[in-house]
């Protein structure tokens, strides 16, 4: 990755999850019907889920209310993530975490406000292991949050040396 990511970048990285995410979901509506699955090899399945709740299907079965809740969630961390997009000081490998993060919340808001629910469609398993459904949404979000451990951890030895600790 270059060493700077403009605002503009991060706003074309969450964009690009955005629309990837809603292009895909659509996709997934239109020719899977719902709780349907196609095995496509011996540990992936393509499906058709809805999950009302949020990762791992918290608060799924809490009867509605939910629904708003995780709306305003993730309309305020978009929010928060912009501002931390547009800091001056802010580092590329930061920039493009919080970026795909932006994304991948913004697809789920969408999904929330359309359907209801979040619509799940990557199915992986293992014997009679499933990990939760999720989408390219969530994948945003997933690797944002990994890059902005990564770029944290990276930054940890030199943050140290500026300061005379030994690690």
């Amino acid at each position: 990755m270059a060493r700077s990511l403009s605002v503009r970048g991060a706003i074309a990285i969450a964009s690009a999850v955005l629309l990837a995410d809603i292009a895909t979901k659509a996709a997934v509506v239109a020719f899977i019907p719902l709780r349907v699955y196609h095995p496509l090899t011996p540990w992936f399945n393509l499906g058709h889920w809805l999950n009302p709740g949020a990762a791992f299907s918290f608060l799924a079965q809490a009867g509605g209310w939910q629904r708003g809740f995780f709306i305003a969630v993730g309309l305020v961390a978009s929010v928060f993530l912009c501002r931390l997009i547009s800091r001056p000081n802010t580092g590329a490998l930061e920039r493009a975490g919080y970026a795909g993060i932006l994304g991948g919340a913004l697809g789920n808001v969408v999904d929330r406000v359309l359907r209801g629910a979040v619509v799940d469609w990557l199915d992986f398993h293992w014997g009679g292991w499933h990990w939760p459904a999720f989408n390219v949404a969530d994948i945003g979000i997933t690797l944002g949050a990994a890059a902005l451990v990564f770029g944290s951890l990276r930054a940890a030895p030199s943050r140290a040396a500026a300061s005379g600790v030994r690690p």
